[in-house]
């Protein structure tokens, strides 16, 4: 049997609002020539917990492709791809236990 690959657990409408949303940040992470490390994940991690939406910018010299730094990253955090474009992905993650009020400006905007 083939592998399965792993159901996103976003919209294709919610990932174009992503889309949108992701325009105005600044890389949180990077990934230098090293590529995906323990540090880095752990680092990202953290991103993804408090931020929800991630920039990961890929160095020149990184030791991956980014499509595959986007896809195997995603598979690390149990999150979402929502671009890659040239050497920059987008990776999203729903975090239940952020605090959030009506009214409130999401978790990567703050």
């Amino acid at each position: 049997m083939a592998d399965q690959e792993r159901q996103p657990k976003i919209t294709s409408k919610e990932r174009a609002t992503l889309r949108g949303e992701a325009h105005h940040l600044d890389a949180l992470v990077h990934v230098g020539k090293e590529g995906i490390t323990d540090p880095l994940l752990a680092t990202l991690d953290d991103a993804l917990r408090t931020h929800e939406l991630v920039k990961i910018q890929l160095t020149k010299n990184a030791a991956v492709d980014a499509r595959d730094a986007a896809r195997q990253l995603a598979d690390a955090m149990d999150a979402d791809v929502v671009q890659v474009i040239g050497r920059t992905t987008t990776l999203y993650r729903h975090n239940p236990e952020l605090e959030r009020r009506k009214g409130d400006l999401p978790p990567w905007r703050s």
